[in-house]
């Protein structure tokens, strides 16, 4: 077996470390740890930008040869969409092949597509269809690139009822749902804030709670309104 997709995990193989699998595995509790070759993210990015850049028919071989055998291949796959991606089209036409066999949060939340800021409302409609899909880390996907996007300039007002309106029982949607209601409770408080005071519409109580928690983890808020977020908790 010589194909470009097994040459890349010999490669993998070689940049593991073991004593990184072991503080990993206890990362990512929904992967088997038998899965979980143990290369080091910093490594893992040098060897996707060199693959991407000095032989991309191997990498989009290997792009296609789904599904992979470890967790360190689908980390891989996901860094290597967003350096391949030249256009919102090509990457969630890679997306849609990639999503439905991502198994946990961090393989989740590296992927980083910087062909998206070409076409902003062409993402947040996709956004709006991966928050409404049935596969778990495909709606924490959408949730991530919602508050990665737009929390800044790109922000209205009715994305936060996107992602209240979300209705799913994992812990890993939902705390992805805390995590970008913190982030907007700091970068978008005015708006943000009549959710937690229950006005229009409430959220319910673990991610009210949870968001709070976070966002008063924050530096970037002055004592006065850490004080003001606990008062908030219900």
């Amino acid at each position: 077996m010589n194909s470009a997709a097994d040459r890349i995990r010999r490669e993998l193989e070689a940049l593991a470390d073991p004593a990184y699998r072991d503080f990993q595995a206890k990362l990512v509790p929904t992967v088997d740890p038998a899965r979980i070759l143990g290369v080091r993210t910093p490594a893992l990015r040098s060897y996707a930008h060199r693959l991407a850049g000095e032989r991309p028919e191997e990498a989009r071989e290997f792009l296609a040869a789904l599904p992979h055998g470890t967790y360190d291949e689908n980390n891989l796959h996901g860094e290597l969409i967003g350096q391949m991606a030249k256009t919102p089209a090509e990457a969630f036409e890679l997306l849609d092949a990639f999503l439905p066999f991502v198994d946990n949060w961090a393989t989740c939340d590296l992927i980083r597509v910087s062909a998206f800021k070409r076409d902003l409302p062409a993402v947040l409609e996709r956004i709006r269809e991966w928050v409404a899909a049935e596969p778990e880390y495909t709606v924490r996907f959408g949730v991530v690139q919602l508050m990665t996007l737009f929390l800044g300039d790109a922000f209205e007002p009715e994305h936060l009822a996107l992602v209240a309106g979300i209705d799913r029982p994992e812990y890993y949607v939902n705390m992805a749902r805390a995590w970008y209601f913190s982030f907007a409770l700091i970068k978008q408080s005015v708006a943000t804030l009549p959710l937690f005071e229950g006005r229009p519409i409430a959220l319910d109580p673990w991610t009210h709670n949870k968001a709070l928690q976070k966002a008063r983890e924050s530096r970037r808020i002055t004592p006065e309104q850490k004080a003001y977020l606990q008062s908030l908790k219900v």
